[in-house]
């Protein structure tokens, strides 16, 4: 491509962004033809963008695909969960249940509860990243699918939270206001980039770089961990839960 070691330097780094015609050009001399070619190139077309807003698509969203690319390429995440288990923690039936409420078609429901089942890997292969997850009352205790459903991932949680690379806590509900109070948001470092804030919403998503709202998420994390259980007041809070919903 006639381009100076210099230059590729600055796009792997990040301090420059190459062009779609730039990202156009590599991908013909490394083979990479039809969708995939199309897809990457206008993925480049918005890198620029201060806030990188991805909107969901039929299938697999595209939001939901960037969020899977920085799990796999994190060192280490934590993750504010108000209302539902975050889907690193999550089980297959639990995951079935909500894509299967939310009205998905049934080939789409399998194909995000394969992904789902994909996604754990990063918590409990080789390697695993360091997880850090404050999860709200709410979310433990909410009625998803039958009963048996969610005792077992309420169980699974438990098996989870076992884990030295996972810390699991609960924050109870009424414990007056806190920046989670906001909303959900998920914080990603990486061993040689810098972090990102991710925020999901119900068909869309953004990516936010800057180092000031990374920052201003690092201190809400400091904020909503002060009123959140221990790890062991969270498993046995958990478990009691756990033997109601088998119980019931």
């Amino acid at each position: 491509m006639g381009l100076s070691h210099g230059t590729v330097s600055h796009w792997e780094t990040g301090r420059r962004i190459p062009t779609p015609e730039d990202v156009a050009s590599l991908l013909t001399a490394a083979g990479v033809t039809g969708s995939e070619k199309k897809r990457l190139v206008e993925l480049a077309r918005h890198a620029g963008e201060p806030n990188w807003l991805t909107v969901g698509m039929p299938g697999i969203p595209q939001q939901l695909a960037g969020a899977v690319e920085c799990e796999r390429a994190a060192s280490a995440i934590v993750e504010w969960a108000p209302m539902v288990v975050p889907g690193l923690l999550q089980t297959t039936d639990y995951s079935r249940a909500i894509s299967l409420a939310s009205g998905l078609p049934v080939h789409e429901t399998e194909a995000r509860v394969m992904l789902r089942t994909a996604r754990r890997e990063v918590v409990t292969g080789k390697n695993p990243v360091h997880l850090s997850v404050l999860i709200g009352e709410n979310a433990v205790k909410d009625k998803i699918g039958e009963p048996g459903v969610m005792a077992d991932q309420l169980q699974h949680l438990l098996e989870l939270g076992a884990r030295d690379n996972v810390v699991i806590r609960v924050v109870p509900a009424r414990v007056g206001w806190h920046p989670g109070v906001a909303g959900p948001f998920v914080l990603y470092d990486f061993p040689d980039s810098p972090p990102v804030v991710h925020f999901e919403h119900y068909s869309s998503g953004a990516f936010v770089p800057d180092d000031d709202d990374v920052q201003a998420y690092r201190h809400a994390v400091d904020s909503i961990s002060r009123v959140a259980l221990t790890t062991a007041a969270t498993s046995e809070f958990i478990g009691k839960l756990a033997e109601q919903r088998e119980r019931a």
